[in-house]
């Protein structure tokens, strides 16, 4: 549970996003400085795998409505995943299947994901396994996480959307090019 966290451990989740999220842009890591753990909507729950070293990998989700083309959908948005720099390409990633549990516990049809197009080939590792989907030519809507005068209040983007069934069959997720957020990404 997100209220079970302590100062002491969003200072080191704000390190391990820093680190993990960096490497890929300095605009990436900015959102966790300051102590900071989460970028855009706080999370409900988060998984934590910790090994020696301190934290090895992270998933956070949030119950949320997302409207479909024309469906409102209740589902556990899937984000702010992340595997220590020393240890991606160990099979981490797969620990996703441990969440289920959790994602039934919710009682939600569906969790859902977005990740950039750069990740393709990585999360297609996963869609081979049958436990998620990959949807394409999708644009998802988002609001931004701060306000700023000077900015638009929505972003819509085209991302890959990962779709893993819960509580009903990935026939039944509706159709449509668009996705709408209720609020900003996690």
């Amino acid at each position: 549970w997100e209220n079970e966290l302590e100062r002491s451990d969003h200072s080191e989740l704000s390190e391990f996003f820093k680190k993990t999220y960096g490497p890929t842009g300095a605009f990436n890591a900015k959102p966790f400085e300051g102590g900071r753990s989460w970028a855009g909507a706080r999370p409900e729950r988060r998984a934590i795998g910790y090994d020696s070293r301190g934290i090895a990998s992270h998933m956070g989700l949030l119950r949320r409505f997302i409207k479909v083309g024309e469906t409102d959908l209740a589902v556990a948005e899937l984000g702010l995943y992340g595997v220590r720099p020393d240890l991606e390409r160990m099979g981490i990633g797969h620990s996703v299947s441990a969440l289920f549990p959790t994602l039934q516990e919710l009682g939600v049809p569906f969790a859902f994901g977005t990740v950039r197009h750069a990740m393709r080939s990585h999360v297609e590792r996963y869609a081979r396994t049958g436990m998620l989907s990959v949807l394409t030519g999708v644009s998802v809507r988002s609001t931004l996480p701060d306000f700023h005068p000077y900015m638009p209040l929505t972003r819509t983007e085209d991302l890959l959307v990962l779709v893993i069934p819960i509580g009903r069959t990935m026939s039944e997720w509706p159709s449509g090019t668009l996705i709408e957020r209720n609020g900003p990404e996690l």
